[in-house]
């Protein structure tokens, strides 16, 4: 396990600071724009006069073309820079809400939501990756979980204010405005941020295919990235689901609230991901061997919640409904873990290749899981529970591949150790460690590289 080159600066500065706020502002505005149909799903149902599985297709087309994107984001962003493909992201997002804001037709409105996925895809990739290239090791956790819970201020925005601009404004002047604002800040992106310390732009030399495919198979065959992307498929979908889609139809058509009162529960999940997003940040970037524990701790208090929310006779209160929704929404935050394992993993020019492949994992659960409930709502007449239910399945499969990735990248850390090499992360053996034997043997053998 080789230690990582080292191209951020020994301290973390002032503008390092001011240029990752200004890169997750973006963020901020490609998270608004992906969970704005959480809230206008029924205004859109009407609009363009859809039902639920069709309703469920432009969550899905969103969330299929940002997973799709996620490879080729990461290799985009070691090529050209983070700050050049943050400055597509923008447009990509501005032009599709413009293009939203004025559809009429369920088809124009569908190629809005793709060219959207578009944009949002190109977004966090890239803020980590300044991230990484901006701030020491011992602090991208921690600047990783603020970047998820300023996004989250996005997601804010697309509850209750969002609400109440469509009641007000409507449809077209709300999403045309919001569409031409990140169209501007094209402008303060361009100005503002930089590749790294040294430079305005750090593009990588230009390689063949059969090199950019190499670079993808290597940071693929790392037990940390693969470990990472089954975390990040684990954690967040559940939250996602509800947010960007499922959770208002939910609680209006389902539990019988109001619009407004639905809205307003949903920013639960925004205000328990904004306020726990940075406390986990700083709690795991000091005790890092604690991440995977502390992951397959809360899929069990999750799976638990689901069992609840599903199992309860009659409407749900909101006082259940609250707590509920509150352990819900640390998905996100845990989440984040995912992208921890692929900076730790991999060494820096690599880094936004991991990242990449990490990122799909949530947003590959989220699209099957809309799209299935989506469907069982079709075909049992609008059964929740009934197509709720796939929320666990999908939480056990994920908690169980994190389970044998986690085996697997312990086997290469203590094999790395043997050979006398640098290790992200200090374990202690356990007895449980030699079960997965067989496999550690050979993922051992594969000189994984790492960061100290």
């Amino acid at each position: 396990m080789s230690s990582r080159p080292t191209t951020t600066s020994p301290s973390t500065s002032s503008r390092a600071w001011l240029i990752w706020l200004t890169a997750a502002f973006v963020y901020v505005l490609a998270v608004f724009h992906r969970t704005s149909l959480g809230v206008a799903g029924l205004d859109a149902a009407e609009r363009f006069g859809v039902g639920s599985a069709a309703l469920s297709a432009f969550t899905v087309l969103q969330i299929g073309v940002y997973a799709a994107m996620q490879v080729p984001t990461g290799l985009l962003v070691d090529r050209f820079g983070p700050r050049r493909v943050l400055l597509g992201a923008l447009f990509f997002l501005g032009l599709g809400q413009v293009l939203l804001a004025v559809a009429h037709t369920y088809a124009v409105a569908l190629v809005a939501r793709g060219v959207l996925g578009l944009g949002d895809a190109l977004t966090f990739v890239s803020v980590l990756r300044l991230a990484a290239n901006h701030f020491p090791g011992r602090q991208y956790m921690l600047v990783t979980a603020l970047t998820g819970a300023l996004g989250f201020v996005g997601n804010l925005a697309a509850t209750l204010p969002l609400t109440l601009l469509l009641a007000g404004p409507g449809w077209t002047p709300t999403f045309l405005v919001a569409g031409l604002v990140t169209l501007a800040f094209t402008v303060v992106v361009t100005l503002q941020v930089r590749d790294t310390p040294t430079a305005r732009t750090a593009a990588a030399p230009t390689a063949s295919v059969s090199e950019v495919f190499a670079q993808l198979r290597v940071a693929l065959r790392v037990p940390g990235t693969r470990l990472g992307f089954w975390t990040h498929f684990s954690a967040p979908f559940a939250q996602n689901v509800m947010v960007l889609l499922w959770g208002v139809p939910f609680l209006v058509d389902g539990q019988g609230y109001s619009a407004t009162t639905a809205s307003s529960l949903l920013m639960v999940f925004v205000i328990g991901a904004m306020v726990s997003g940075p406390i986990l940040g700083g709690f795991v970037g000091r005790r890092p061997e604690l991440r995977i524990p502390l992951v397959l701790t809360y899929l069990a208090a999750t799976g638990v919640t689901w069992v609840v929310l599903l199992s309860w006779p009659g409407r749900l209160p909101v006082a259940v409904l609250i707590p509920a929704f509150a352990v819900l929404s640390l998905g996100g935050p845990f989440s984040t873990i995912g992208f921890a394992l692929a900076r730790d993993y991999n060494p820096l020019p690599r880094v936004g290749t991991a990242t990449g492949i990490v990122n799909v994992g949530g947003f590959v659960a989220t699209t099957v899981v809309s799209l299935l409930i989506g469907v069982l709502l079709e075909a049992t007449g609008g059964n929740y529970r009934l197509a709720l239910s796939t929320m666990v399945v999908v939480l056990v499969f994920g908690a169980w591949r994190i389970s044998v990735w986690w085996l697997r990248t312990r086997a290469a850390v203590f094999a790395a150790e043997e050979r006398g090499e640098s290790v992200p992360v200090q374990l202690r053996r356990h007895s449980w460690d030699s079960a997965d034997s067989a496999d550690s043997a050979a993922v051992a053998s594969g000189r994984v590289s790492t960061s100290a």
